[in-house]
This record gives structure tokens, C-alpha cells and sequence, in this order.
């Protein structure tokens, strides 16, 4: 079975949240949301639990930011997605804008709690579906979230991978640098090191990201889109017409 670009960076990420039994998911998040969703598909722990904001579905509805936050504060959940205008070779994140701050030139909407779940969730999944130099920069120009803090500081939370619609990395916190862990298929290495500002360690030969399977597409198009039409009717109309 065929699948679109957004089927696929939908299954990346469920497969890389499968292990979690708490998700939480933001605003503006149809594909993390849709991956959460598809990773209590397909999980045989029915308790799973997941959590989007701006859903009206009592299965995952919260109290606006409050109760993800406190949540977080209490170590119960698990991961988590976060994005950003800029994000930069140890994970930092720049939500803010762009330009020496105050005088950017350039606005974003702001980081709204984005350091504090970035300090205490232990998997944050950084996504953005544009891959480029302007996204993936040497160094933000302002932090809106830093990806690693000193050794003194209490962090139980932080990056552990870099979805993009070109492949995906992992975050070594210790070494404080990304890894490329695989290439989407019809993408090369040289195109992601064209395409990527900061500098990352890779094997000359890296792994191809795996896609769904018909059974996986077939659960996305069915139980997933329903579910997150309710909250991304345009996403899904778009997706899964």
C-alpha cells in the first residue's frame, strides 16, 4: 500500500514513542498528535494514556496547559514533542525569533512553559518537517529552551531525538551532539549534511527509515484519522481525504 509523507513521519514517530505509557502532546501538533494516537493503537498496554491539547474528547482532554505541566512537575509523562523556528547542534531550541534579542527582526510566537516541560519529561522528540540551514542552525539566536544544562542543575528531561522530513537523529545528552540514526528512504547523506547547519556524527553507510506497513496504514486511516479530525479537521481532511 502507498502512504504520503505525512503517514510516514506519523509512524517514525509512533515507533519511536512506543515504549512510553504517558504522552503528552501540544498545540499546533497534527503529526505528533497523530503518532501519539497511533502508538496507543498499537500498543498492548490499554493503559496507555494520551493527551492533546485542544481536544474536547474526555479521553484526551486536559485542563489547557495547567495539567500537563503539573503532570510534568509530578513525573508522569513520559514524552513529550517540542519545535522551534531554529534548533542548533546541542539541542537548544529558539522559539522567540530571530535576530540579536531584544531588537529581532523576526517573531515568533514565544516559548509558553516550553523550558520548564523541556527540564522534567524525560523523551522530548524535537520535530520539524522543514530540514534546512535556516532551521538547523550551528547556534540559536536565542534560547528559548537549552537542550543540556550543567551537571549541578536538577534535570530529569531533555531531547532525545530530531525528526525532520529528511531523517531522523538521536541526542546524546552526555556528549551533548546529535547522531544520525537514519535517513528517510528517496534522501541521501549528502543531502542532509547539505541541508543541516550544525555538525553531527554519522556512519558513512546509515540505516533507511523503515515505513508503515499495510496493517499500520490501514489503523492510521481508519481509527487514527477519525480520532484526530476531531481536533485537526483540516489535517485530516487533507491527509486522509
Amino acid at each position: 500500500m502507498k502512504f504520503n509523507s505525512q503517514e510516514f513521519l506519523i509512524h517514525t514517530i509512533a515507533t519511536l514513542i512506543q515504549p512510553s505509557n504517558t504522552i503528552a502532546v501540544g498545540v499546533l501538533s497534527p503529526i505528533p498528535g497523530s503518532a501519539a494516537l497511533l502508538s496507543q493503537q498499537l500498543s498492548k498496554q490499554t493503559k496507555k494514556k494520551v493527551f492533546i491539547l485542544g481536544s474536547s474528547n474526555p479521553k484526551f482532554k486536559t485542563n489547557h496547559g495547567v495539567e500537563i505541566f503539573d503532570l510534568a512537575g509530578q513525573g508522569r509523562i513520559d514524552s513529550f514533542f517540542l519545535s522551534g523556528g531554529q534548533i542548533d547542534g546541542i539541542a537548544n531550541i529558539n522559539l522567540t525569533g530571530i535576530g540579536p534579542y531584544p531588537k529581532q527582526h523576526t517573531r515568533w510566537s514565544g516559548a509558553f512553559g516550553s523550558a520548564y516541560l523541556y527540564f522534567l519529561i524525560p523523551q522530548v522528540i524535537l520535530f520539524r518537517e522543514k530540514h534546512n540551514r535556516e532551521v538547523l542552525v550551528e547556534s540559536v539566536d536565542f534560547i528559548s529552551a537549552p537542550g543540556s544544562s550543567p551537571k549541578d542543575t536538577y534535570r530529569t528531561g531533555g531531547p532525545t531525538h530530531l525528526v525532520t522530513n529528511l531523517c531522523v537523529f538521536d541526542f546524546n545528552r552526555e556528549e551533548k551532539q546529535f547522531y544520525l540514526r537514519s535517513i528517510h528512504p528517496k534522501h541521501s547523506l549528502e543531502e542532509v549534511l547539505d541541508n543541516t547547519g550544525f555538525n553531527f556524527r554519522y556512519s558513512p553507510n546509515p540505516a533507511i527509515t523503515r515505513g508503515p506497513s499495510d496493517a499500520v496504514l490501514e489503523i492510521l486511516r481508519t481509527e487514527v484519522s477519525e480520532e484526530i479530525s476531531e481536533i485537526y479537521p483540516e489535517f485530516a481532511k487533507k491527509i486522509w481525504s
